[in-house]
């Protein structure tokens, strides 16, 4: 296996490449020499002739995005079940999967206590969810499912194969490995780790992110053995972002499964961002209309608004629809609720359409770092628009006021949901905006049977700081009395 061919820009893994490569007095280029390592791989991995795959496993994960603490790892789950559908002709994937909390800390929007049961597909262009029989459109999940169905071990060779991947050498233990590179053009990049048996040991990859930018992601594969004719790992273990998202244990692997996956119509239905506006006080409006919402506030010269949640799409649909309520004042400036990803994915957004960035101080370092990366998989509109981000940072609270209105953001402290979680206040109106600490149930819905321990602890900040609240505005829910959110926390008012 270890033949010798003297080819300048050959190692001496010859064996990998003698039958593909044509080396006269010129080596072979690397994309050439690529192919002749992906055609053994693909062949010893058993990814020729294989059409789709299903696997289970269980183990560990963690929820990228969620941190307790921003630039801090990932909150963990204990994953009791783990099954990805994969079809590679079609491009489409389906992953069930049953969890639980790993640690109280950090968001993910999971219960205490119990198991959760999510299914999620990509394919076609779309990303989607399945609850209760219905589908949902899911456009912050395509990225990374498009990610995750390529970065397994089959899916690797097989996307490199179709991008004209090039090849370098390193060395390891003393081994060489084939160290192939491609992009996979708006998707990801990557460059799959090779040893001398053909199969894969490692990918190295970048797939594009609404908050990080160009997000850097290392998955490991170990205990490969054969099953089905698939050398397919006993290991997966992933991280992103520098920090750990999976390590499970594989159960089964079935080769060449029925993996028929179409868009179902509700997803393929064009889609328009929704964004309502109701006025909750004079001067004071909820864009509303989607699973994550906004508030615009006015003041006497500008305009302020309180979160940009999601991604470039949903912000600038919430953009917009703030510079038509109040078409005469420029929207200066975007207040930040907490760093979980999902309330911070249109902040790049926000910022490109120039407004300065109010967030709490240990926000302001991460974001500052992270927005420093920028989108250059899939350029989002900060990218495109070349402008630089302006943060201004507090600690427990900051008051912004004019002849107006007064305005008084507070660090909401000691939840477990976020370390930098802040709620705006404002005085004149007695109404606290607020997200993730308290979500208020459907009209007439009873109380639930265990007060929420984010929800008890917003009730005890609000108590500390003698916040005269009559009315709760939940970014995620209705405005309510001051009342319901007591209810919910079973604590009485003082």
């Amino acid at each position: 296996m270890r033949e010798q061919i003297q080819c300048k820009t050959l190692t001496t893994w010859s064996a990998l490449t003698a039958l593909a490569l044509a080396c006269g007095p010129l080596a072979a280029s690397a994309v050439e020499q690529a192919a002749g390592v992906l055609r053994r791989a693909n062949v010893a991995m058993g990814a020729e002739g294989l059409q789709s795959l299903r696997y289970t496993a269980d183990g560990i994960g963690y929820t990228f995005g969620q941190a307790y603490v921003p630039g801090q790892a990932w909150p963990k789950i204990d994953i009791q079940e783990q099954t990805r559908v994969i079809n590679y002709d079609s491009g489409s994937m389906r992953e069930d999967i049953a969890f639980s909390r790993g640690e109280l800390k950090g968001g993910g929007g999971y219960p205490a206590s119990g198991q959760v049961r999510n299914t999620g597909l990509v394919g076609g262009g779309y990303a989607w969810n399945i609850a209760g029989g219905n589908a949902s459109l899911n456009t912050r999940a395509l990225a990374d499912r498009t990610h995750q169905l390529w970065v397994t071990p089959q899916g690797i060779i097989k996307a490199a194969m179709r991008n004209n991947a090039t090849l370098t050498w390193t060395t390891r233990d003393g081994k060489n490995i084939a160290l192939v590179s491609f992009t996979e053009p708006g998707k990801f990049s990557a460059t799959a780790h090779i040893n001398e048996a053909y199969l894969v040991e490692k990918i190295e990859s970048v797939f594009p992110d609404a908050v990080m930018g160009d997000t850097r992601s290392v998955t490991t594969f170990s205990g490969y053995r054969d099953i089905a004719g698939i050398q397919f790992p006993a290991k997966i273990e992933q991280s992103q972002g520098g920090f750990p998202v999976l390590a499970v244990n594989v159960k089964t692997v079935e080769r060449n499964v029925a993996a028929d996956m179409p868009v179902p119509d509700a997803v393929r239905a064009p889609y328009v961002e929704r964004v309502t506006a109701d006025k909750v006080a004079d001067g004071v409006w909820f864009l509303a209309g989607g699973s994550h919402n906004s508030v615009l506030i006015e003041m006497k010269d500008h305009l302020i608004l309180v979160e940009s949640p999601l991604g470039d799409v949903r912000a600038s649909a919430v953009i917009e629809q703030a510079k038509k309520l109040v078409p005469g004042k420029p929207l200066t400036t975007l207040i930040n609720s907490h760093n979980h990803f999902d309330h911070s994915g249109g902040v790049r957004a926000a910022v490109a359409n120039g407004l300065k960035v109010v967030t709490q101080a240990k926000n302001k370092a991460y974001f500052e770092k992270t927005f420093a990366t920028a989108n250059s998989i899939a350029p989002d509109l900060l990218a495109k628009s070349g402008k630089k981000a302006r943060f201004q940072g507090y600690e427990d609270k900051l008051v912004l006021k004019d002849a107006t209105r007064t305005l008084e953001i507070h660090h909401i402290l000691g939840n477990n949901h976020s370390e930098t979680f802040a709620m705006v206040y404002l005085p004149k109106e007695k109404l606290l905006i607020e997200a993730d600490a308290f979500t208020p149930g459907a009209p007439n819905a009873p109380a639930p049977a265990t007060a929420n321990a984010a929800t008890v602890n917003l009730v005890e900040n609000v108590h500390k700081l003698n916040l005269a609240v009559e009315r709760i505005q939940p970014l995620h829910g209705r405005v309510v009395s001051v009342a319901e959110m007591y209810t919910a926390a079973k604590m009485n008012p003082r």
